[in-house]
């Protein structure tokens, strides 16, 4: 994708460098600008429309926005980090930017803020830049006009949609703005729902390549949208189509994946399960690695495992914890998960070389598809051997992010073969699995349909973690006490029903970056964040203890303070920032 994006940059400048050898050379237009007579056609249109796509990884190699980890797809500081999941990892110092961050002590002048906002308003740059480009263009068929369309509002409405979750008071950018300092002094709901809707409405079912939005991506999207606005009576009947869809006499289109794990591998991606993913590619020729999910590329064992950079993203004891189940399989939802016994058995200054044994209690057998743990295979880089792949375990403690790592028959093939960081791979980011429809659907029910629909959407997903198939195993069995199953008794308290939920939430996804957006969504933020500063606090005194999550703060991050100044127009800041900061 990038490379295509290359060469329209270079079909855009080698005009203005031949009309520089004559007089007329000042009438150009400027550098950098689209050429609308060079790409106002079917190729020029296609092309843009790539590089619109290609910025859903959150990379834009030498444009200043920022490293790739300050916007990355996976969400892994903004809505790992803030929301619990995990630590920033590494020591102290590296990336100290991320520290305020995880405190929720950011200021508007950090440069993750602004590499996020950067990246995301120059997808809807691109995106608009689709859109202009289409209706001068006259060798591109009525139909095809149609879905590339879709395509271009579908990433538009993405784009906003992702700031809109980061920083809530933002502008609406359209491809009729001529003034780009638009005010963030309006709700923009409205416009991403209706950027979804049209996407949903004209996109086929099904896209010939890979990676391209289709109607139901485009629907599962704009539900989302509702969610996170909480119209679950909007949102129940378009998850409903969604999850009827998948079942055509040709066979299932979306569904679960019989094993959980499925989801994280380079050989399964693009599956049933996946409704909307970044795609990702190594050894493509672009030999950085750079078209690899390079957002995460520091988020790797610090050494001697894969990747070999730089022990970022360690999840957090209380997420580890959360995996606990009781003695018929179920989760523990009233917070004795990080009480005493129930409190799973950690590492913490035990020497690699000194033995460990892990715990011996029940577990969900999702926590060792998600947890680098001591004592537990690693994919297939051997037993997980602690200490020696952690920088400072007092600092990020004892565990290690395992959701997006490549195997070790795949490196070289599957990651790249050379760099200063072997993390760049061939792994899909997920931004929607089956999983979500399924449990938004769940909380649909709750909220203003039924809570006996909700108990079976969320033993659907309970069912496929129990598939013992995908257990973890050492030397032939499974490498913990894994016990897990459904809800048998019915739900008909809608509070506890509620709990159940947003609790299969944190589970199954955990370290994929919804957490903390969950979390503001639910309007449960400030207790929820609060409870975990009180535990994880203690345990990571340098890194979270005396934080303060506070309401009416800290569900959102400042507008970067480059981007207010940038849109001074006669001595007056067009954007306002948020409350609090």
């Amino acid at each position: 994708m990038k490379k295509i994006l290359f060469l329209v940059l270079i079909t855009i400048t080698l005009g203005g460098a031949f009309y520089a050898c004559q007089e007329s050379f000042l009438d150009r237009p400027p550098l950098g600008g689209l050429d609308e007579t060079t790409l106002s056609n079917s190729k020029g249109v296609e092309a843009v429309l790539i590089g619109a796509y290609s910025l859903l990884d959150g990379w834009a190699q030498g444009w200043g926005s920022g490293d790739a980890w300050h916007a990355s797809a996976s969400n892994w500081v903004f809505g790992g980090i803030c929301g619990g999941d995990a630590h920033k990892g590494s020591d102290n110092g590296d990336q100290n930017a991320v520290n305020p961050i995880a405190r929720y002590e950011g200021l508007p002048s950090n440069a993750y803020f602004r590499g996020k906002w950067r990246v995301l308003y120059d997808g809807v740059a691109r995106s608009n830049s689709v859109l202009k480009l289409l209706v001068k263009a006259t060798d591109i068929s009525a139909a095809r006009a149609k879905q590339i369309e879709g395509e271009a509002r579908f990433l538009r409405g993405h784009y906003h949609f992702e700031a809109k979750k980061c920083f809530n008071n933002i502008p609406y950018v359209d491809d009729k703005a001529t003034d780009f300092n638009v005010p963030n002094d309006r709700d923009i709901w409205p416009d991403i729902v209706n950027d979804l809707k049209f996407a949903y409405d004209n996109l086929p079912e099904t896209q010939a390549e890979v990676g391209r939005v289709n109607k139901w991506t485009a629907g599962a999207l704009l539900a989302k949208a509702y969610m996170f606005q909480r119209k679950f009576a909007e949102a129940k009947p378009l998850l409903e189509t969604i999850i009827a869809s998948g079942k055509t006499s040709k066979g299932e289109k979306y569904g679960l994946n019989a094993k959980f794990g499925d989801n994280f591998l380079i050989a399964t991606k693009n599956n049933k399960e996946s409704v909307f993913a970044v795609q990702s590619s190594v050894n493509d020729g672009e030999g950085a690695g750079e078209n690899g999910n390079y957002g995460d590329v520091l988020n790797f064992p610090y050494q001697g495992g894969p990747g070999t950079c730089c022990g970022f993203y360690q999840p957090s004891q209380e997420l580890v914890n959360s995996f606990r189940t009781d003695a018929s399989g179920l989760p523990l939802l009233d917070g004795s998960h990080n009480i005493g016994a129930n409190q799973v058995k950690n590492d913490q200054g035990v020497d690699s070389k000194d033995p460990f044994t892990p715990d011996a209690g029940n577990l969900d057998p999702r926590l060792d598809r998600t947890v680098g743990r001591r004592g537990i295979p690693y994919l297939d880089w051997g037993l997980y051997p602690g200490e020696d792949w952690i920088r400072d375990q007092s600092y990020g403690g004892p565990y290690a992010p395992i959701k997006h790592v490549y195997k070790k028959s795949e490196q070289g093939s599957g990651s790249t073969a050379s760099g200063w960081a072997l993390g760049a791979s061939a792994n899909n980011v997920n931004l929607i699995r089956f999983a979500h429809i399924l449990l938004w659907a769940a909380e649909c029910e709750v909220e203003v349909g039924s809570l006996e629909a909700a108990r079976a959407y969320v033993n659907q997903v309970r069912t496929r973690a129990a598939n013992p198939a995908d257990f973890v195993l050492n030397n032939g069995a499974p490498a913990a006490k894994y016990v897990v199953d459904t809800y048998k008794t019915p739900w008909t308290d809608k509070t506890l029903a509620r709990k159940a939920v947003q609790f299969e939430h944190k589970i199954e996804f955990g370290m994929e970056g919804h957490r903390f957006f969950d979390l503001v969504r639910w309007g449960i933020a400030k207790d929820a964040l609060t409870a975990y500063i009180a535990y994880e606090g203690k345990l990571r005194v340098a890194a979270l203890g005396g934080s303060t999550f506070t309401a009416g703060k800290s569900e959102y991050f400042p507008i970067p303070q480059q981007e207010i100044v940038a849109s001074t127009v006669n001595g007056q800041a067009t954007l306002k920032q948020n409350p609090g900061y």
